[in-house]
């Protein structure tokens, strides 16, 4: 059952975690659909994408050498020249470049240091968007003040990436007045209380037009003990981390982000544990990697896994979430599907949040995840 809710000027009232109805909506806000791309040294094929689906294109990613901003691939101007054709059939569309991941985030802290390096790369920055014809930037730093993958990383990092923010702001409101274009700012947040620690969120919305809330990646195999849902909607009680969506939007609203400018990321793919027990079909039982790789895009996990070759699909009614099991293999992959993102739709219009984020457009079977989100939000 969802638990709640009251929010704002209206109510809401919900059956169960599927096929719920809304009694009240802000029917006048419109949702955005945000997609990452993430194409390596491949040419896009817009054809094969659904990239009339979406409002926003976060084309990942662009690397950070030398305080400077860089192309990722040796396909990306190419690449930028279709995705332009693109947006000429749909004018609405804007294209931005994401900069970092978890990959690339290595520069972040060393570039953001001083004013002097931070606007050597907000210069590079503006040459790259002005080059490519680009709609803004996504700042996906993984993460201020921690690690990630082994980054350089610092206490200052908190503030360093307020000002960075703010100096970016000033600098493409500047290229907009001549150019009569309004630049998005853009920034893929991490959904844990680590990374509203070391950010100050409520600072950074003066500059970000909203954030991508990477709601997915809760139970990972291989840093986390217990097999889990990648991507929750609510919290189960079984769940020794007490993670969720639900309890990310929360946290983030108490740090004073608007609901508005709120992206709830969901994930178009899954992970695969091997679990040490059969009880609840393997839902939060100690696990780890699986012995042979599992490719768990949602494309795969079509063809291969769901109700076949001894994976049962199940339900978690409480988190909103399905998940496989293989009790012959001991085999669990928590993934998001068609139902799981309808919950997640009706959850994004009763919080008044601003749309969806997913990664990524590759990863999908023939746009049906992509399509349900279409269908539900716009």
């Amino acid at each position: 059952m969802w638990r709640y809710m009251s929010v704002g000027l209206f109510s809401l009232v919900l059956a169960s975690c599927s096929g719920t109805r809304l009694l009240e909506t802000n029917a006048g806000n419109e949702k955005y659909i945000v997609g990452y791309l993430y194409q390596g040294n491949n040419i896009v094929n817009p054809d094969s994408l659904g990239l009339d689906d979406v409002t926003h294109i976060m084309y990942a990613f662009a690397n950070i050498k030398d305080d400077t901003m860089s192309m990722g691939f040796k396909s990306d101007a190419q690449n930028f020249r279709i995705l332009d054709e693109v947006r000429k059939k749909n004018p609405k569309l804007k294209i931005l470049i994401s900069v970092g991941g978890w990959g690339w985030s290595g520069g972040f802290s060393d570039m953001c240091l001083t004013s002097e390096s931070r606007a050597k790369f907000i210069g590079s920055a503006v040459r790259f968007i002005e080059a490519n014809d680009l709609d803004g930037i996504d700042i996906d730093w993984e993460y201020p003040g921690l690690a990630g993958a082994g980054n350089v990383h610092r206490p200052e990092d908190k503030q360093n990436f307020t000002s960075l923010l703010a100096e970016l702001r000033d600098t493409l409101d500047d290229l907009g007045s001549k150019t009569g274009r309004y630049y998005l700012i853009t920034a893929a947040t991490g959904a844990s209380g680590n990374y509203l620690a070391n950010t100050e969120m409520a600072k950074d919305m003066r500059y970000l037009d909203f954030i991508n809330l990477m709601t997915y990646d809760f139970s990972v195999p291989g840093g986390d003990s217990v097999a889990g849902h990648n991507a929750p909607l609510f919290t189960n009680p079984r769940n020794p981390y007490a993670n969720s969506a639900d309890a990310a939007v929360a946290s983030f609203e108490a740090a004073g982000v608007p609901p508005s400018k709120i992206v709830l990321g969901v994930p178009f793919y899954g992970h695969a544990w091997h679990v040490d027990s059969t009880a609840f079909n393997g839902l939060y039982e100690p696990g780890g990697p699986v012995l042979s790789p599992i490719r768990t895009t949602y494309g795969n996990l079509v063809v291969n896994y769901i109700d076949k070759n001894g994976y049962v699909r199940y339900w978690d009614s409480t988190s909103c979430a399905p998940y496989l099991f293989n009790k012959d293999s001991s085999t669990f992959i928590s993934y998001d599907d068609p139902e799981s993102l309808r919950d997640k739709c009706e959850y994004i219009e009763a919080r008044e949040l601003k749309g969806v984020m997913f990664w990524s457009f590759e990863s999908d079977y023939r746009s049906t995840l992509l399509r349900t989100l279409d269908e539900k939000l716009r």
